[in-house]
Parts: C-alpha cells; sequence; structure tokens
C-alpha cells in the first residue's frame, strides 16, 4: 500500500507539524492571542443566593419577569391575529 516512504512521511508531519506550529506563532500564545477583559468581573456576574430571603426575593423576581414576558406574547398574538 504506502510502504515505508508513508511512514516516514507521517512520521515527518509528526513531528515537523508542532514545530512548525510553534515557530510561526511562537511559545508565548496566551499573551499573543488573549483579549482583554474577554471574562467578567466578580461584581459584574449574577450571585447565587443561599439565604432564604434572597432566593425568595429571586423566585419572586423572576415570577414577574415570566408574567410580564406572558402578558406581552398573549398581546402580540392577539394584535397578530386581529389583523
Amino acid at each position: 500500500m504506502g510502504g515505508p516512504n508513508l511512514e516516514v512521511f507521517k512520521f515527518g508531519m509528526y513531528i515537523l507539524f508542532p514545530i512548525g506550529v510553534m515557530y510561526y506563532f511562537g511559545t508565548n500564545l496566551d499573551n499573543r492571542f488573549s483579549v482583554p477583559d474577554f471574562w467578567p468581573k466578580p461584581g459584574q456576574t449574577h450571585t447565587v443566593p443561599f439565604e432564604r430571603d434572597e432566593i425568595q426575593r429571586e423566585l419572586q423576581r423572576m415570577r414577574e419577569w415570566n408574567r410580564e414576558n406572558k402578558r406581552m406574547r398573549e398581546e402580540r398574538e392577539r394584535r397578530a391575529s386581529g389583523e
């Protein structure tokens, strides 16, 4: 099928491909391809509520948000069916 030439080619690719990538891109990939301020700061993300009062407030907020979305969806459907 391929013979020894194929094996030599595969071995060369296994060795030279990573070396070629490191030569082309360099070894400081974290500094070169990093995006500054990509991940949000701890104060900018949601926090998981652990206290009972916090959980109740979050559940109430989610219920109100769902009710508002349902009301808007029903209003949109009513307008679409009326036309």
